[in-house]
């Protein structure tokens, strides 16, 4: 004869939901202070691929982006030691980015 303990539907779900909120609280990851320095360099890098595809690659427009993408770069440098290198999808722990990126 097995003795079992029964538990009811309610405690049953309350167990279930404490064990979720345990595991969302603790399994969250934390804000890095990099992602706002990757996501503005992105958006900046996106806009000057469309200044260069719409107005050419030596165009007031692209000039501005590509100025605005080596000012990120730089503040990103500065705050992290680090920029975000969309093209090649990774991070550069060097200051080698060129100033003149995507003017070819």
């Amino acid at each position: 004869m097995q003795n079992r303990a029964r538990i009811s539907n309610p405690v049953k779900v309350a167990m279930a939901m404490a064990a979720l909120a345990g595991f969302l609280a603790f399994s969250s990851t934390p804000v890095r202070a990099d992602d706002a320095c990757q996501r503005e360099t992105i958006k900046i890098d996106h806009n000057l691929h469309d200044a260069i595809a719409k107005h050419g690659p030596d165009s007031k427009e692209a000039a501005h982006w590509r100025s605005e993408l080596a000012a990120q770069r730089e503040r990103c440098w500065n705050s992290e030691h680090k920029w975000w290198d969309e093209d090649a999808h990774r991070w550069h722990t060097e200051r080698d980015w060129d100033e003149h990126d995507h003017a070819h």
